[in-house]
Formats: structure tokens, C-alpha cells, sequence
């Protein structure tokens, strides 16, 4: 899987924290120049650089982890080619409670693409009319971020799991069970398997977990 995909993304400091602002997964073997599948999540996680420059103004390859695993597997069951990943927060936190509770503190500093501060950012990046995959999990502590991500976003497009109960919180690739991550990947699949032959679909209600 790793040999199959560049995998490089654009990795900064931002007042002290380490972000990323996106992460791009193209397949080597066709020169593709556009991205095909948008992919939107809560955080960068774990990801890092691996030539070790957290503040570049370039982008960089960039370590694969098992989130980005799960995205590739969708994109191999139904031929995509290049996925763009742009997140909540570009704050690079591998540890979802630290995540939620640095979400106050930054407040004052640009670190959402979906951002009114940020919107050259968002035009240059984000590529409208392809499929949208949301998963950026069910904290109830997301929800603002998740509802400007939603406004930003052209909501036919969107394709995620949308936990029952809730208007924008959908489940994150990677729940702590193997089944459910399976589940998960199968749901998607089968979604995005309509992309190409009928108008989108409303969004399945899932069952995975709270992650």
C-alpha cells in the first residue's frame, strides 16, 4: 500500500503548535493533477514529516498512518486516484482529549481552513464538484467546527456516516474496533459506489462508536 501512493502533505508551525494544513494521496502509477475525492477530518493526528521539518512553506512526503490506510482502501475499492484531506483544525495532536481540550485556546489563532480568516486558503484547496467524504468523529465538543465545515461545503456532495441523533457528527475512519473499522470502509464503499452511476445519497445513520 505504501509503494502504491505519493503521500505528501504541507506541514507548519503556527504560534507554537505543529499543524498541517493539507495531505494529498495520489496514486504513482498515473499522472493525475486534480484531485478526485475530498476526505475532511477532525485533526492531523500523528501525521509528520518525514524529512523532519515541521515548518516548511513547501509541501512534503509525509509518513503514512492507519487513518490514511482506511481512506486508501476506499479509493482502491472504487477507483479514485488522488484524495485531498483537509481537517477541522490543522493542530497536530495524536491524542484526542488533548485535541478537545486545546480547542478554546485556539480560538485566536487561524487554525481552521473552513474559517472566515482563512478563506483564500479554502478556495485554493478545497475542489468543488467531487465527492466529499466527512469523518471527523462524534465529540459533541466538535460541533462548531463541524457546522462551518457544513457551511463552507457544497452539502450535496457530502458522503460520511452521521451518528443518530446528531446533524453534523460523523464517524471517524478509524473507531478502536477492528470490525467497526471495516464497517466503516464497506459503508463508504457503498456509498461512493452510487457517485459515478446516480445522484448522491443522503447520509447512512451509523452505528460504529463514539470516536
Amino acid at each position: 500500500m505504501d509503494k502504491e501512493y505519493d503521500i505528501r502533505g504541507l506541514f507548519y508551525e503556527n504560534n507554537g503548535y505543529l499543524c498541517r494544513k493539507y495531505l494529498n494521496i495520489r496514486r504513482k502509477s498515473l499522472n493525475v493533477v486534480e484531485p478526485d475525492l475530498m476526505i475532511v477530518m477532525m485533526n492531523p493526528g500523528s501525521s509528520f514529516p518525514k524529512d523532519e521539518n515541521d515548518n516548511n512553506v513547501v509541501e512534503s512526503e509525509a509518513a503514512l498512518d492507519d487513518t490514511q490506510r482506511q481512506i486508501i482502501r476506499v479509493m482502491n475499492n472504487c477507483n479514485f486516484n488522488y484524495a485531498r484531506i483537509l481537517n477541522l483544525s490543522d493542530f497536530r495532536e495524536s491524542k484526542s482529549d488533548v485535541f478537545y481540550s486545546e480547542i478554546d485556546n485556539l480560538k485566536n489563532i487561524s487554525h481552521s481552513i473552513f474559517s472566515d480568516r482563512r478563506t483564500e486558503d479554502f478556495e485554493n484547496l478545497f475542489v468543488k464538484d467531487i465527492p466529499v467524504v466527512v469523518a471527523w468523529g462524534v465529540s459533541k465538543k466538535l460541533e462548531k467546527l463541524a457546522e462551518n465545515a457544513i457551511g463552507k461545503i457544497n452539502k450535496k456532495n457530502i458522503y460520511g456516516l452521521l451518528k443518530r441523533g446528531t446533524k453534523v457528527l460523523y464517524y471517524h475512519p478509524l473507531p478502536p474496533n477492528f470490525n467497526k473499522q471495516k464497517k466503516w470502509v464497506s459503508e463508504i464503499t457503498i456509498m461512493l459506489g452510487r457517485v459515478k452511476t446516480t445522484e448522491p445519497q443522503p447520509p447512512l445513520l451509523g452505528e460504529l462508536s463514539d470516536h
